[in-house]
């Protein structure tokens, strides 16, 4: 009996560092399709960057880091993390990025079930996307102030008015 279990711990090592490496290759490749996506108004980065940090959780802590902390996209993707929240901008640009996408896709004169097909993912896409929060509000918010822009003015009082 003592056999078989020997035998079995290195093919569970050998599955589990299978495993993290599969992980790992497919977050880089969300990581690529997201520089990619950066550089075409047609493609999306965010999502890609968050399926890349979805598979770096389970592979690889220090990449995991590396993406939460990036100085650009780590504090939409904590946001994300946190809240399931998506800032007003980023909505914006994914709403514009999508139209830009559809309008070029149909200046291709593709097929009638590819227009409807399409229009029709892009419009649930946008239905769940503006039905999501837009972050932490008042309090709560304090500690991603420094990430997040201009939280920090949105809490200052507002000026006193004189009549």
């Amino acid at each position: 009996m003592d056999g078989r279990h020997a035998e079995a711990a290195p093919r569970e090592a050998h599955g589990v560092r299978l495993r993290r490496w599969a992980w790992t290759a497919a977050g880089a490749l969300m990581v690529l399709l997201g520089i990619i996506g950066a550089m075409l108004p047609v493609m999306p980065t965010t999502i890609f960057l968050i399926l890349a940090l979805a598979c770096f959780s389970r592979a690889s802590p220090r990449l995991e880091h590396w993406l939460l902390h990036h100085p650009r996209f780590g504090a939409p993707l904590r946001q994300w993390r946190e809240h399931r929240a998506v800032s007003r901008r980023g909505k914006a640009m994914a709403c514009l990025g999508m139209a830009i996408g559809f309008v070029a896709m149909c200046l291709g004169h593709p097929p009638w079930w590819v227009i409807v097909m399409v229009g029709g993912m892009e419009l649930a896409v946008i239905v769940y996307l503006l039905r999501r929060p837009e972050g932490p509000q008042g309090d709560s918010g304090a500690e991603s102030a420094p990430d997040s822009g201009n939280h920090g003015q949105q809490a200052a009082p507002p000026p006193s008015r004189k009549p």
